[in-house]
């Protein structure tokens, strides 16, 4: 889909958020095991006037996430081979990813370290320690940056088994969460 040019309008980090929950209620009826999700943020009055079919009358938000074509949903693909057009003002991605304790540090650090002179198969040992890990948590992260400059990362943890499902419609940051994917949707611009 192709968006004309609107004038320069100011996003805020509030508006970024709530784009961001928008993508992660869009995950949240996608089965686990899904591949990422990569999204453009249009303002919602530009996408109104571009295509009324797909803006409820009285959504009220600010920006609309837009679905991109993924293919395989292998993150740095998606994020090499992407470029906006000038009315996409920011974008977001929705991947899934292992959440471990900061104890777990050590069982990483013993998995790739004797491997480090082959990243690849340090990167793999780590990969593999992690997913063994017995306190590991599957988590689908929600990062998106605009245009102007600001970043959030969101995080929403798979329930457990016995766990009340409302626990995945919880979402948590940190100003330190997801520096390089944020950086990476930021170099798309």
């Amino acid at each position: 889909m192709t968006f004309g040019s609107d004038s320069p309008q100011r996003f805020s980090q509030a508006d970024l958020g709530n784009a961001l929950a928008q993508c992660a209620g869009y995950a949240a009826a996608s089965e686990w095991g899904s591949p990422a999700t990569l999204f453009a943020l249009v303002p919602t009055a530009v996408l109104a006037r571009q295509a009324p079919g797909l803006v409820d009358d009285d959504d009220d938000s600010a920006l609309s996430p837009v679905v991109q074509e993924s293919g395989d949903g292998d993150l740095e693909s998606l994020l090499t081979a992407v470029s906006w057009p000038d009315a996409v003002v920011g974008c977001a991605v929705v991947t899934e990813i292992t959440v471990l304790p900061p104890e777990a540090e050590s069982t990483l650090d013993e998995a790739f370290e004797p491997l480090l002179a082959d990243p690849e198969a340090a990167d793999a040992a780590a990969r593999e320690a992690a997913k063994t890990h017995p306190e590991r948590r599957d988590a689908r992260l929600i990062a998106g940056v605009l245009r102007s400059g600001q970043r959030v990362a969101l995080l929403s943890l798979r329930a457990r088994d016995g766990e009340d499902r409302s626990v995945e419609a919880d979402l948590r940051t940190h100003p330190t969460l997801a520096p390089n994917v944020l950086e990476a949707l930021a170099s798309t611009f």
